[in-house]
């Protein structure tokens, strides 16, 4: 215990000795939370639509108006012929281009379908998808609409439809791409801080010419490890304190179900990445080296294969495979169970299994390397 407790003092002394680190592994966090949140977003608003109305009557105008009345679309011009379309698509002055039939209100007033020719710029494909959704509910409901009315004018009473949506939607009523992301974004956050963290913790004694010092001592490696890598446990709980103040201040995100839970998520995740952080330190031998693995082994996978913005289910069954090493992965998880639905552990279980599994896979690792280095 004693070996222990000097390890842990010493560590926790390198952190107060350089302040610029410890900075950065408190604010940095908190930093990209602000900008990620604020910069990643699902919504697709504001786009560029470019009319070519060959009918130019009042019913036409009535379908812009109703077009151009919502956040969605954009006017960005007018066209005069349909060879200009290209270039205003091409040019990227417009994303999406709206050409009206000239027989547009003739065809509305015998009743018959219209076909309205909508050009997508599809370089962007989920923007080119949500786009052309948009302009389906448009028409559809404009249609309804306009049939209703032709009914009225008739005198004849209209057949209300036997089945009517009445969606209800749980959890982000809002449907803000913030409430989503920022629980993710914090797995993603910690799961960098604490792998880089960790990753330069032995390196630095290598680099520094005191691991012999540690070698010729009676020190365990589990000892080793364990206060290499609490007192940066002390700081990820800090660090996560900070985002979650963050996150319910700017973004509105608070946390709906139970602290305690969220809290025995947070160390066992803390666990698992301090413990691949330590095995990275263990397997480098330059600070350089460790930290552009920590990189390469945190940030990608984190992004990619944690569920953050990709759903894991529309990847290929390997890359499915892949990703169950990935410690993000279930703790993002657990974050937006947590966080946004009040998931119990119940639902939560094996999230916390595969969390604890994966943390003691990587200590007992770092362990039996730091042995073999004993």
């Amino acid at each position: 215990m004693q070996r222990f407790r000097a390890i842990f003092t010493k560590e926790f002394r390198q952190i107060r000795r350089d302040p610029l680190s410890l900075g950065m592994l408190l604010l940095v966090p908190a930093l990209l939370l602000v900008l990620y949140g604020y910069a990643l977003s699902f919504d697709v608003q504001h786009i560029r639509v470019a009319v070519l109305d060959h009918d130019r009557t009042p019913a036409s105008r009535y379908l812009l108006d109703s077009l151009f009345q919502n956040p969605y679309f954009e006017r960005a011009g007018v066209l005069r012929r349909e060879g200009e379309a290209r270039a205003w698509l091409d040019g990227g002055r417009a994303r999406a281009v709206l050409i009206i039939p000239p027989d547009y209100a003739q065809q509305l007033a015998r009743g018959a379908t219209v076909k309205v020719q909508v050009l997508v710029d599809g370089a962007d494909a989920n923007t080119a998808a949500t786009a052309a959704g948009y302009f389906e509910a448009l028409t559809d409901r404009l249609s309804r609409q306009v049939r209703l009315e032709a009914l009225q004018r008739a005198g004849v009473a209209p057949a209300l439809p036997l089945v009517t949506p009445a969606p209800r939607l749980w959890f982000n009523p809002e449907l803000e791409s913030a409430r989503f992301l920022v629980p993710g974004l914090i797995g993603m956050l910690l799961m960098i801080s604490a792998v880089v963290a960790t990753a330069l913790a032995i390196v630095r004694e290598k680099e520094r010419e005191t691991i012999e010092q540690l070698l010729v001592s009676p020190l365990r490696p589990e000892e080793l490890i364990l206060g290499k890598t609490l007192p940066y446990v002390a700081i990820g709980l800090l660090t996560m304190g900070l985002i979650l103040l963050l996150g319910g201040v700017l973004f509105g995100v608070t946390v709906r179900g139970s602290w305690l839970l969220l809290g025995l998520a947070t160390l066992l995740f803390l666990f698992a990445a301090l413990g691949m952080g330590v095995l990275i330190s263990a397997v480098t031998h330059s600070q350089q080296i460790a930290f552009q693995v920590a990189i390469i082994a945190s940030l990608l996978p984190a992004i990619i294969l944690s569920g953050l913005i990709f759903p894991l289910r529309n990847m290929p069954l390997p890359i499915q495979g892949v990703s169950l090493v990935v410690v993000p992965r279930y703790f993002v998880a657990i974050l937006r169970g947590i966080i946004l639905k009040n998931a119990p552990f119940a639902d939560l279980w094996r999230e916390f299994a595969a969390l604890g599994v994966l943390g003691l896979l990587f200590n007992l690792l770092a362990a039996r390397r730091v042995k073999k280095r004993i």
